[in-house]
């Protein structure tokens, strides 16, 4: 990271040589003398999880099929270093680990699929958009329900709900986050994160091994490609379970949901939440995708030393454009009162009044205490709190011109201006 003359922490935009700490290069470079790291083998982490939990049953078998495409492309493209192989192989052995959690827990509780989960609010946008920031600024409300860090990385109680489980839940949670800030600092500034702030729940669709989130954070192109092509429906009714789940352990009666994901499979979406509602945030494209770009850059850094930014622009510009005309073609068929339409410029301006509209949108009353919690949501959480995040077209071989013309029709359908 570097600094200005105010001593202002700026990102790094050299995304080919990612920042390492001393005994991550030294970790590195042991593990490729002595292959402390092979392949991620699907066999090998489902047998460990079973052991561990001595439990055998992972649902469906669709899911472990998406998991073998996925390690394959992560085998083949990703090119990871030792930690990041390391980090993955603990990352699939947790996500099949909540898996066999998972289906032990609904066998012994079958009522959870009767559980309502009431009124649903989506918050989606192209990434970069202040998606974020309305989430967490909803969630400052006691009577919105959205999902937690330490939910999302611990879903299931390890045996049922003491005050032990909250406590490892809540560990685990920090320590991920310190890891993360340790790993790549640059990261934190570009999306900072906090155990006590609710994140994207795309981290749920991980558990079905068909989620975006992979390809943010490795070079998996054929497992994309694969992702594009399938039918998410199953998917998505697990991803409903989960809620059920984390409404049997903490109910809501109005959920926020949020990831940028859900654009690229809304019609999905919808018909898994029939009744669910959506704020969908608009912003310069020219500014949220080389944003996005850089968060992927960073992200990918910590698990591979090869990060090649004009790989990265390529492959997000494509998938921007496709994020877009999906839900354009979706909300042609929808009643237009099931979107509310939120700028983010009009949002960072004046919070406060958005909120009042959207809280009249979805039928909730903005009353004093509403307010009282946005509003010191925003004082406790300043832009830039963590630094500035650096970051331009060029530094990803984008071209101002050819970007502007491939949005052009978005950017005209919602008057979204120039920033």
């Amino acid at each position: 990271m570097t600094q200005d003359s105010k001593k202002e922490l700026v990102t790094s935009t050299d995304y080919s040589r990612p920042y390492r700490p001393f005994p991550v290069r030294a970790y590195n470079r042991l593990g490729r003398i002595f292959e402390l790291q092979g392949n991620l083998e699907p066999e090998e982490l489902i047998i460990n999880a079973q052991k561990k939990t001595g439990l055998a049953d992972l649902g469906d078998e669709a899911a472990l099929q998406s998991l073998d495409v996925l390690l394959n492309s992560i085998n083949n493209e990703a090119r990871l270093n030792p930690l990041g192989k390391l980090i993955q192989k603990s990352r699939f052995n947790r996500a099949l680990i909540h898996r066999l959690r998972i289906e032990e827990l609904l066998k012994k509780h079958p009522e959870i699929h009767e559980i309502d989960l009431g009124r649903i609010t989506l918050i989606t946008g192209l990434q970069r958009t202040g998606t974020t920031l309305l989430q967490r600024l909803l969630n400052s409300n006691p009577a919105i329900r959205a999902l937690s860090s330490d939910e999302l990385l611990e879903p299931v109680p390890t045996r049922n709900l003491n005050r032990g489980t909250k406590m490892i839940r809540k560990f685990r949670s920090s320590m991920a986050h310190r890891a993360i800030s340790y790993l790549s600092p640059d990261f934190r500034v570009v999306h900072p994160i906090s155990k006590s702030e609710p994140e994207e729940d795309v981290l749920l669709l991980d558990l079905y091994f068909m989620s975006q989130s992979n390809e943010a954070t490795m070079n998996v192109p054929t497992y994309a490609r694969w992702l594009e092509k399938q039918n998410h429906t199953h998917a998505y009714e697990y991803f409903k379970t989960m809620l059920k789940i984390l409404s049997w352990q903490h109910a809501g009666k109005h959920w926020v949901l949020k990831t940028p994901h859900h654009m690229e499979y809304l019609d999905v979406f919808l018909k898994t939440f029939p009744n669910a509602n959506i704020i969908q945030i608009h912003r310069d494209p020219r500014k949220t995708l080389p944003s996005f770009c850089s968060m992927v850059a960073h992200g990918r850094g910590i698990f591979s030393d090869h990060v090649n930014p004009e790989e990265i622009a390529s492959h997000w510009h494509r998938k921007v454009l496709r994020m877009i005309q999906v839900t354009e073609t979706v909300r042609s068929k929808c009643q237009t009162d099931r979107f509310l339409d939120v700028s983010y410029y009009s949002l960072i301006a004046d919070p406060i009044e958005q909120l009042q509209k959207i809280y009249q949108w979805v039928g909730m009353d903005f009353d004093d205490q509403a307010v009282k919690c946005a509003e010191q949501y925003i004082k406790t959480n300043p832009k830039n709190r963590f630094g500035r995040h650096s970051y331009c077209l060029e530094d990803f071989g984008l071209i101002e011109e050819d970007v502007e013309k491939s949005i052009s029709g978005y950017r005209q359908k919602y008057k979204i201006p120039f920033e």
